[in-house]
């Protein structure tokens, strides 16, 4: 596979988060995996301090930076400090420790985004959004260079996508220039196993948390690439209801199918998260402008 080959394949994305798990190397272990994978970007979310210790996302993942070369970095950073300069400033830290591998989970729920721009190796980290309903995909559209739809249908998710183009071009980007993925719970627990009725080949189910997909990952190889292929995504981002039973799965199951098909790359064609996604760097260009 030559690196002009690997345009127009899908981006994968998966979430890395370890619900009641703290220690810093469980999860620079599911990061690692997902290198090997070939993932386009990991996320993992900040959890506040309670009852429990904290987990400090920006952190780990500069712990996980040095520990692996390709994948992208993702942080959701919550709280009362988030769209803060101090947040901006840690998140192009990550990006200069990462060598250009940073993004940023931004919140558009609220509407109008408070951007800045703090000087970093892709100019300003890569611009990840939730899109789930109206106001914020429009947002999303404005701000962001990917959007993660929540999406339970082949058609929702052409429909969606096709909205974030339309207004993505009316504020003077290019229609293309956010990556819509499709974002989905995944529970492979079924094995190699045909997946229940109505997920796979059907689509995902809705569920208390999302898009919910349920089967095993020859099925989920098949949604990947015929949703992409039909043009209804530009990729997935993937979460998974047992993590490390599920990464693994997606990776040596799911992944290694798609690239034997010759539908997902084998290697990464750039050392940027910018370059995985076939974005341009903004150079120039005034923070939380278009892009």
């Amino acid at each position: 596979m030559t690196a002009s080959s690997v345009r127009g394949l899908p981006h994968l994305a998966a979430a890395v988060d370890l619900p009641g798990v703290y220690d810093v190397g469980a999860h620079v272990e599911l990061i690692r995996l997902a290198e090997r994978g070939g993932l386009d970007f990991v996320t993992l979310d900040d959890r506040p301090a309670g009852p429990g210790p904290g987990l400090d996302a920006v952190a780990v993942l500069s712990r996980a930076a040095p520990a692996t070369h390709r994948v992208g970095l993702v942080p959701t950073v919550t709280g009362p400090h988030t769209g803060s300069v101090d947040v901006e400033s840690a998140v192009a830290a990550l990006d200069r420790v990462g060598r250009g591998r940073a993004g940023r989970r931004i919140d558009v729920s609220g509407g109008e985004t408070p951007l800045h721009a703090v000087p970093s190796p892709q100019w300003h980290p890569v611009r990840v959004a939730d899109a789930i309903d109206g106001p914020a995909r429009r947002t999303a559209a404005r701000y962001a260079d990917v959007v993660l739809a929540p999406v339970t249908s082949r058609a929702q998710a052409r429909s969606v996508r096709e909205q974030l183009r339309s207004e993505a071009a009316g504020f003077g980007r290019a229609p293309d220039s956010p990556r819509v993925l499709a974002a989905l719970l995944i529970d492979l627990g079924d094995g190699e196993h045909a997946a229940d009725p109505g997920h796979g080949g059907g689509g995902p189910r809705p569920s208390a948390r999302g898009p919910l997909y349920r089967g095993g990952p020859v099925d989920l190889a098949d949604l990947i690439a015929s949703w992409h292929r039909e043009g209804a995504v530009d990729g997935f981002h993937l979460t998974p209801v047992e993590p490390r039973r599920d990464l693994e799965r997606l990776v040596n199951g799911t992944v290694a199918l798609l690239q034997h098909r010759g539908l997902f790359r084998t290697f990464y064609p750039g050392s940027t998260l910018r370059e995985h996604l076939g974005l341009a760097r903004p150079v120039g260009q005034v923070a939380g402008g278009p892009v």
